[in-house]
């Protein structure tokens, strides 16, 4: 069959992979229907009531990352402020309190092995290899601890090479918040995108893409069916499992996974009635902006230089699969404690001072079953399959984004746009041999 116009096209998923795709391939003329299957745009972006924290706390994505230029670009676009993030880190050990400054130990050691490597390993493989012996114990639980805590990723299935680009290459970057939430991010690409003629359906749980010749056939749960020359899937990779696709979609969509990695994140938010942790113990924490520790729930955070008396608690990679099972009110009652444990001040006396609370465990939430994707050393291969034209079916988003910031709204929105750049500036035919 020849290569012919394709317009019609379905996007599964309305986070902010599939809204900027969206808004491009509708920009460039083409018909476009986005299923969400939530009640609401955003999918792992959720900016929670501003009633409920006294601003637009954010329950999934909360960071902009290093220097994020798409989003920069959509954020002055939409009239929306990015506040730098400031203050000073601590940690806490053996009930006291420090800075968090300093290099990590044996950091020019670290960054030697890791200029050396020429064959990616996983990050406890490369660790045993080159840093088995007792004297590099701090260094080892320090890049576990970055793996799993910033990357949400399992040291034995993290890309070194991926951990190397990261602290490396660019580094973290400098971080920053956008002061009206991510939440107002996600409704001004959806106000974009009813602008642009694209159509969006909520509550639409997708089961099933049928091929359709010369084009596919969306099927949803309910009954609905949406007839388009191709799919762009945007979605949390466990969800591919859950929809039947084409035979030669179906071998893509099964190994994906199994090479990308996948990480869970649960995060308590607390409101407290002040900021009491400025002057607890004699420690002037004024500007305190992200803690770290031992105990359960080892990662806080503050919103300083916002004066907002809430802090932030984070668990990720394996810590969150720990934790997963556990009920909301007893995940907040570990951050409590975990609090409790680090000022060494009594857990009743913090419940006395809680105003509010959330523990969001996006492992249990039906529509992510996780929080975001890291790189294994299989994952560049996986990717590069993802994007093969010949099977009507594109896979889109930070999971599928080859640059640094994979993991990132930067990496979706990215993904987002270079999927349906690709579509429109020809470089695939979905006109298939049949």
């Amino acid at each position: 069959m020849s290569s012919r116009d394709e317009t019609r096209f379905v996007i599964i998923g309305a986070g902010a992979a599939g809204l900027m795709a969206a808004r491009e391939l509708a920009r460039a003329g083409k018909r476009v229907t986005v299923l969400e299957a939530r009640d609401r745009c955003g999918g792992r972006i959720v900016s929670l009531p501003v009633e409920e924290f006294g601003y637009p706390a954010e329950g999934g994505a909360e960071f902009v990352h290093g220097a994020s230029p798409l989003t920069r670009s959509l954020l002055r676009e939409a009239g929306l402020r990015l506040a730098p993030l400031a203050g000073q880190g601590w940690r806490a050990a053996d009930g006291v309190l420090s800075p968090s400054e300093g290099p990590m130990p044996h950091a020019a050691r670290l960054h030697e092995e890791l200029s050396r490597l020429k064959t990616d390993l996983t990050v406890a493989e490369f660790l045993a290899k080159h840093f088995a012996e007792p004297r590099y114990a701090e260094l080892r639980r320090s890049v576990v601890r970055m793996v799993e805590g910033f990357d949400a990723a399992d040291p034995n299935r993290a890309s070194t090479f991926a951990l190397r680009e990261e602290w490396m290459g660019r580094g973290l970057g400098q971080q920053g918040r956008i002061i009206e939430g991510y939440g107002a991010l996600i409704s001004f690409l959806a106000s974009e995108c009813r602008q642009a003629g694209v159509t969006t359906h909520l509550g639409a749980v997708v089961t099933a893409i049928d091929a359709n010749r010369p084009g596919i056939v969306v099927r949803c749960r309910d009954g609905g069916i949406v007839e388009a020359d191709a799919a762009i899937l945007t979605l949390p990779l466990p969800l591919l499992a859950d929809i039947a696709m084409p035979p030669i979609a179906e071998a893509a969509k099964t190994q994906i996974p199994r090479d990308i990695g996948f990480g869970n994140v649960i995060k308590i938010l607390l409101r407290f009635a002040t900021r009491w942790w400025t002057t607890v113990g004699g420690r002037d924490l004024a500007d305190l902006s992200f803690l770290f520790s031992n105990t359960r729930v080892p990662t806080w955070w503050t919103q300083h230089p916002a004066s907002h008396p809430v802090l932030t608690g984070w668990l990720a990679g394996p810590k969150a699969d720990a934790a997963a099972g556990l009920a909301e009110d007893d995940i907040i009652e570990m951050g409590i404690r975990s609090l409790a444990e680090v000022f060494t001040m009594p857990a009743d006396r913090l419940r006395k001072m809680l105003i509010a609370s959330r523990a969001i465990n996006w492992g249990r939430d039906p529509f992510a079953r996780g929080a975001y994707s890291y790189a294994t050393p299989r994952t560049r291969e996986a990717q590069s399959r993802s994007a093969t034209p010949e099977l009507g079916v594109f896979f889109s988003g930070e999971a599928f984004y080859g640059g640094a910031e994979m993991g990132t709204v930067e990496a979706a929105l990215a993904s987002g746009r270079e999927t349906a750049r690709r579509i429109i500036g020809g470089e695939t035919s979905l006109g298939r041999q049949q």
